[in-house]
């Protein structure tokens, strides 16, 4: 049977072509108004804020000024852990000495510059780089960040609580579930001293062939991404106690190109854009989201002139400050990213977009080119001081707002007591166990019977596989666990398919089957699927990111959508095998045909149950 959850709605084409007015539902969350020591939205900080923030203005140094409205990374798991990386992008050679050295205003971790090991070490490393920020000379804290959004974008590991991504909470429906989503994710991360978090994500992802948004995304409508997005700003930061950043402006989610590469074209009328993207964006400033990242992305009807949006006055000066009103800090996406990269040189990219309207540069790819270009830029008169003091005014609101300020060190003794505690696990569980949507049970496998079975777990992912094959175990069953990757070999093929013959059941897992890209990996999963369905015994198919994977494998007759791999979504698949759980999730987005975009297989709110 089928379990509508909200509208159903059509095609990408029907998205685009006859939503019409769309109801707001910022005001559906209802945030209320500020908790009891939190500040007040973003560009009405109290009168003593905006004093103190003058104040501290009125000392800076030009330099000074300048590295506030930047946020890097540095290599190394400490403070002073010297890398000739760091020498390369900033001539020094610790975190410590990049931060002190750029009087920088922001850092963001990411596993591959070895910031994020463990709980104890991303603390100690975060507390050794505010010590370092007050030693500057500007003697402003530091926002630190990452990109926790959760799913299949999730910085910090366990211990730290896992949850299913967005498009798993778009599947659930739940406001009150993705705002404790937010709330538990910024909490640990403030036990980290990581006091920034760029996610939500508020993307609406109405292209299935989407490379770089996908799951990211809650849903491809834009009423149910607005409802999630105003729920997780008000769980970062009225919950989790840091800031949210809402991304990527004016809307990722209709490009089959990934900006980290290219430069894509979002065709959309000025019209489909009000309807189809906007209402994320005004739902995440209507929720007072702290700041806003922007897209390397061309929007012709937004602005014709050529730029991407990063750059664009038009869009990020003419739409979103003055159409929109928001009055928090704009910061860029990586400027690292080819999108951005393409037409002008790494030390310009800096200084249009502080013109365009940007406050904080993220992740410059020259840093020292960065810096002497928007100095050069002040002495030419191209930029006057003015204009980087409205973006630091912004940029130390912000910082007074959220208390890093009064407070930018961390206590490690109380890590233990907020990062993946029990509560804290059983909550995600509980989240993730509303989402998992069933797609097909045409043989009525699921749920299965009583009894002990001997079974195949095999597909995509080495920790996914595992996870699954010890959740069987757990319940009784004898699983093998083969697992075969993201671009199965024939050698893996056959000896799967070998195995799945004298198997009682097999689960198979895909990820990204649909993706048939230069080298096909998608086309080598279908062909696993397959050749395991023609051995007759009993095929579970989970596809743990898109939900797009089952239109490309006909021949299963058995199908559940989890959206996300985490060790969460992973035990709430085993329990809906089971019948510990019924399937409560419903389609966030249409799944279309294969290779028939605009052909809809299932449509949005499609989920069967028992």
């Amino acid at each position: 049977m089928t379990s509508p959850s909200g509208p159903c709605t059509p095609s990408r084409r029907g998205v685009l072509g006859g939503l019409g007015g769309l109801a707001l539902l910022a005001g559906t969350v209802a945030v209320g108004g500020p908790a009891a020591g939190a500040a007040t939205g973003p560009g009405r900080a109290p009168g003593r804020e905006r004093a103190s923030a003058r104040t501290t203005i009125r000392r800076m140094t030009l330099e000074q000024k300048v590295g506030q409205l930047m946020t890097g990374y540095a290599y190394g798991a400490t403070p002073d852990t010297a890398d000739a990386r760091n020498v390369a992008l900033y001539g020094v050679a610790t975190p410590a000495e990049v931060v002190r050295e750029f009087h920088l205003g922001g850092v963001i971790y990411f596993a591959w510059t070895d910031s994020v090991r463990d709980p104890q070490q991303i603390a100690t490393l975060s507390n050794g780089l505010q010590q370092a920020a007050l030693g500057s000379g500007a003697g402003v804290p530091l926002l630190i960040s990452t990109d926790q959004e959760q799913g299949v974008v999730t910085r910090v590991g366990p211990p730290a609580t896992p949850f299913p991504g967005s498009m798993a909470l778009g599947a659930g429906r739940s406001a009150d579930d993705a705002r404790s989503a937010a709330a538990i994710t910024g909490q640990e991360l403030a036990a980290l001293g990581i006091n920034q978090d760029f996610a939500p994500v508020a993307d609406v992802n109405v292209n299935p062939l989407n490379p770089v948004i996908g799951v990211r995304s809650f849903s491809s409508d834009p009423d149910l991404v607005a409802d999630m997005v105003a729920a997780q700003v008000a769980g970062y930061q009225r919950d989790g106690g840091i800031s949210a950043c809402a991304k990527h402006f004016p809307g990722h989610g209709d490009t089959a190109t990934d900006s980290h590469s290219a430069l894509p074209i979002i065709d959309h009328t000025r019209a489909e854009w009000e309807d189809v993207d906007a209402p994320p964006v005004r739902a995440a400033i209507g929720a007072q989201a702290d700041s806003i990242m922007t897209a390397h992305i061309l929007v012709p009807s937004l602005d014709p002139s050529g730029d991407p949006a990063t750059l664009s006055a038009p869009i990020m000066t003419g739409i979103l400050r003055g159409e929109l009103g928001y009055q928090g800090v704009i910061i860029t996406d990586s400027l690292e990213m080819a999108g951005v990269r393409q037409q002008y040189g790494d030390a310009e990219v800096a200084v249009r977009a502080i013109e365009a309207g940007a406050d904080v540069l993220l992740m410059p790819a020259a840093p020292m080119a960065a810096r002497q270009a928007l100095l050069d830029a002040v002495a030419s008169g191209r930029l006057t001081e003015d204009r980087l003091d409205e973006s630091l005014a912004r940029v130390l609101a912000l910082k007074y707002r959220r208390g890093v300020v009064a407070e930018s060190q961390v206590d490690l003794g109380e890590i233990a007591d907020v990062v993946g505690t029990a509560e804290h696990l059983a909550t995600a569980q509980q989240v993730s166990d509303r989402t998992v949507t069933l797609l097909r049970n045409d043989d009525d496998v699921l749920p299965l019977t009583a009894g002990a079975r001997s079974v195949l777990v095999t597909g995509w992912g080495v920790a996914t596989t595992a996870a699954v094959g010890q959740a069987l175990g757990r319940r009784g069953h004898t699983p093998v666990v083969l697992e075969t990757g993201a671009q199965p070999t024939d050698a893996r093929i056959v000896a799967a398919v070998a195995d799945a013959a004298t198997r009682d059941l097999v689960v198979v897992l895909t990820q990204k089957a649909w993706d048939a890209g230069v080298t096909d990996p998608g086309r080598r999963q279908q062909r696993l699927v397959a050749e395991l369905v023609a051995t007759g015994t009993p095929v579970v198919h989970v596809a743990v990111r898109d939900p797009y994977d089952v239109a490309y494998l006909p021949d299963v007759t058995t199908s559940l959508a989890t959206y996300s791999y985490t060790a969460v979504s992973m035990e709430s698949a085993v329990k809906v095998l089971h019948g510990e759980a019924a399937p409560e999730g419903a389609l966030p987005v249409d799944v279309p045909v294969a290779g028939e975009p605009d052909e809809v297989l299932y449509p949005f709110g499609f989920g069967e149950t028992w």
